[in-house]
């Protein structure tokens, strides 16, 4: 069974918080020192012990309305955890719960602004909470857990927080120059809890002992962050481990980095997302993204397949109004049950093809119908699993490598030929964690081109991100890689699109390459037309 949110019926924008406890049952029994009003008792729906343990424990906790507080009401003022307040000896206003809690309540005095008016549990030494005005308690519960169980620690929000404004988002711009960087991060597979790295090597491609995961991907992230500067950051999926028991600790501290730094940043799900018991479901987790500072997620039309289908567009610089590149988000699902290949995935949707197409031509008549000069109106999409072409054996690869076979679909629904359609410039994804290529699939030949000069348009280019997160695998058979991200560049007075990697130990940029210039995108090398123009340029250019 998994949980999504916390079972709170009130609206939580007008309560408070009366009192607070943990309650402690086994399967077979009722919680123990728990007979609870129900019209007024909430239980926060995460086993404290995080299903590990013969008994479970609750987090209950007692709500108001707000409007029908009056001077006889007591509210939660502070929470403690293990050694309670100085003043608690003499203050019969402190009150001790299990799990080594502590409790100041008040008498309602007409002013919630000191009052607790939320809290939340969230798991491991390593958790962090991005909200705006919430405070992670460093001193987890005193439960008596088993030590390989991430802790439980409280986090608390003081007074009423301020409302996420409902109104247009803030507009990304390129910078005065023309520019616009994205920095693309993919397979953070962070856990509930620090995790475990088994598969690390140091600057020389030594193996290194199993350390702690999550943190070490933390800091990865932020130190490129801290280089790279971008305009953007995009997450492109298994931002989390399989099965893990709290989603929600997990997805905190993958977007922390970029929060921390007040980068505005987007998001696919990859097909491990969601995958497990206790999951959180994509839409659960949209809802948490949509709600934290600098995101720019979308859930995506409802009648499309999958959540987090959207587009977001690069403005002039301010005040003009005028779209210079788009940006393309799709989910691309999961594994499938298959007799044809182990594993297979879900395909792209047909909806969400037509979704894509529909988009893209309505944007570009407005764009035309505007009279803007769309010359160099570069698009780019990105979703995790990778489509079938990238697994074609007569793919272009440049700046980078293929180190493990593509796994994507055995179902080709034909996405590819809906973005070359369309014109979109690069493809960027995941999945395929020591796979770290750009390349380029060779267009057919049409009957009127075959006796003709005339080479056939490329594009768009298929990359990789590489696996950033020290939690997921980044390693093939017996050898081992280290983390790497990729960055992407849009020049939008030039038409240009460059990328490049961020690697571990890596002092400078790794395979940097220019993928369109002019709005045209830049082939691998020359192609001699009297040879057979795409034939030779099979022959010459590609790398096995």
């Amino acid at each position: 069974m998994s949980s999504d949110t916390s079972a709170i019926d009130l609206d939580n924008t007008h309560t408070v918080i009366t009192d607070l406890t943990v309650c402690f049952c086994s399967p077979t029994e009722t919680p123990s020192g728990c007979e609870l009003d129900s019209r007024i008792w909430h239980r926060i729906e995460k086993d404290l012990y995080l299903h590990t343990a013969q008994q479970s424990a609750w987090l209950h906790i007692a709500r108001a309305k707000e409007t029908e507080l009056t001077a006889d009401d007591l509210l939660v003022m502070d929470i403690r955890v293990g050694e309670p307040h100085p003043n608690a000896a003499f203050d019969n206003s402190w009150a001790s719960r299990p799990g080594g809690i502590w409790v100041l309540r008040r008498s309602y005095t007409g002013d919630i602004r000191q009052a607790v008016t939320e809290l939340g549990v969230l798991f491991g030494v390593d958790a962090v909470d991005p909200r705006p005005q919430w405070a992670l308690m460093q001193q987890p519960l005193q439960l008596n857990a088993q030590p390989e169980v991430p802790v439980a620690r409280l986090s608390v929000l003081y007074g009423r927080a301020k409302p996420k404004q409902n109104g247009p988002r803030t507009a990304l711009r390129v910078r005065t120059d023309g520019k616009f960087k994205v920095f693309q991060i993919s397979d953070t597979h962070m856990v509930t809890g620090v995790g475990i790295c088994k598969d690390a090597i140091d600057g020389h491609g030594r193996a290194l002992p199993e350390s702690e995961a999550d943190p070490l991907t933390v800091d990865f992230v932020g130190k490129i962050l801290d280089i790279e500067k971008p305009d953007l950051v995009i997450l492109t999926g298994d931002q989390l481990h399989h099965n893990i028991p709290d989603s929600e600790s997990a997805l905190f501290k993958v977007v922390a980095p970029p929060i921390d730094r007040s980068i505005p940043w987007a998001a696919v799900f990859g097909n491990h997302d969601s995958e497990g018991t206790y999951a959180l479901s994509r839409t659960a987790q949209m809802s948490i993204f949509q709600d934290l500072p600098f995101s720019l997620c979308q859930s995506g039309p409802e009648q499309v397949d999958g959540v987090g289908n959207y587009y977001l567009e690069i403005l002039a610089p301010a005040p003009s109004q005028r779209p210079l590149s788009t940006l393309y988000f799709l989910d691309s699902h999961g594994q499938i049950p298959s007799k044809v290949h182990n594993p297979d995935y879900d395909p792209i949707k047909q909806n969400q093809i037509d979704w894509f197409t529909t988009t893209s031509q309505s944007l570009r008549k407005a764009r035309d119908k505007d009279d803007n000069d769309s010359r160099f109106h570069l698009s780019l999409a990105f979703s995790h699993i990778p489509i079938p072409e990238y697994g074609d054996r007569t793919l272009i690869i440049r700046a980078g490598h293929r180190r493990e076979p593509t796994e994507g679909p055995s179902f080709n629904s034909h996405f590819y030929d809906a973005l070359a359609k369309e014109g979109i410039s690069a493809l960027g994804c995941g999945h395929d964690h020591v796979n770290d290529f750009c390349a380029l699939l060779p267009q057919k030949q049409e009957k009127s081109q075959r006796n003709s000069h005339e080479t056939p348009q490329l594009g768009p280019w298929l990359c990789y991100g590489g696996g950033s997160g020290f939690g997921g695998h980044c390693s093939y058979g017996w050898k081992r890689y280290h983390r790497r991200t990729r960055v992407w560049e849009v020049d939008t007075s030039t038409g240009g699109l460059k990328t490049w990697k961020r690697v571990e130990y890596a002092g400078e940029r790794v395979d940097e390459l220019a993928l369109v210039e002019g709005g045209a995108v830049v082939l691998p090398c020359d192609i001699d037309e009297s040879t057979g123009g795409v034939a030779a340029l099979l022959r010459d250019c590609v790398v096995k």
